[in-house]
């Protein structure tokens, strides 16, 4: 399907999607330091819904951006598919958050001038998706998150609930392993944030796409098949 080649991962046939190992995270605040991530190991396997959940400041978000590749531990590793990603370039980890990786924002993160056909099919570009293929990619996702009859409206013209589905569709659009939604729920309305819940866990049976999604929504309860639980960087429960 793509242009270029897949950067291929150490073989290792028995470690899972994701191993964190030992993260730590600390920021400098002034003259303070901030654990954001205190020691955090977790493994994630293949084609499952795993939340992460906690309060504001417990250290969700973080831990998706080290395991995403757009921030780095201060200590521990993050491996993704057999590979070490502390140890990669920049540019090896920029091609893998284009072709492995699906991003869901809280803020749906869409370009406004942009129709929804045009949103999915920039990240394909991006992915180096031939253009005869994109089309066809295009049109599966649309219709998979229900918004096919909007495929030429730009955001504006969306609700909520279907701009985080345009957001959702562009995630999924390249086949990606992993997909990282942060608080996909949070801006939404009880009924549609349960709505999307549906949509992600439809992606993971139908796409085989592991989800980790990062929320404080306790309905997440209902979808997901791992919940652990997050306090001041630490795992405190599952």
């Amino acid at each position: 399907m793509n242009a270029l080649p897949e950067p291929k991962p150490e073989p290792d046939s028995q470690a899972p999607l994701i191993r964190v190992e030992d993260v730590e995270r600390v920021y400098r605040v002034g003259r303070r330091q901030v654990h954001a991530l205190q020691g955090v190991s977790l493994d994630f396997a293949p084609g499952r819904f795993v939340a992460l959940r906690g309060r504001s400041g417990s250290g969700k978000t973080t831990l998706l951006n080290c395991i995403g590749g757009l921030d780095r531990p201060t200590a521990g590793q993050v491996w993704m598919e057999g590979r070490n990603m502390g140890r990669l370039s920049e540019w090896r980890r920029v091609r893998i958050r284009r072709r492995r990786i699906g991003f869901i924002f809280q803020s749906f993160a869409l370009l406004p001038t942009y129709s929804a056909r045009e949103n999915v099919d920039l990240m394909l570009r991006l992915a180096g998706v031939r253009r005869r293929i994109r089309g066809q990619r295009v049109a599966e996702v649309l219709e998979l998150v229900g918004l096919l009859k909007w495929a030429d409206h730009r955001p504006f013209e969306l609700s909520g609930g279907q701009q985080q589905r345009l957001s959702i569709a562009r995630a999924i659009s390249t086949h990606p392993a992993l997909i990282l939604a942060d608080e996909p729920t949070g801006e939404l309305d009880s009924v549609t944030g349960q709505q999307i819940l549906e949509l992600l866990r439809r992606i993971v049976e139908q796409e085989g796409t592991t989800v980790l999604m990062a929320t404080h929504d306790l309905t997440v309860d209902l979808f997901a098949d791992q919940v652990h639980h997050l306090e001041d960087g630490r795992i405190v429960g599952e």
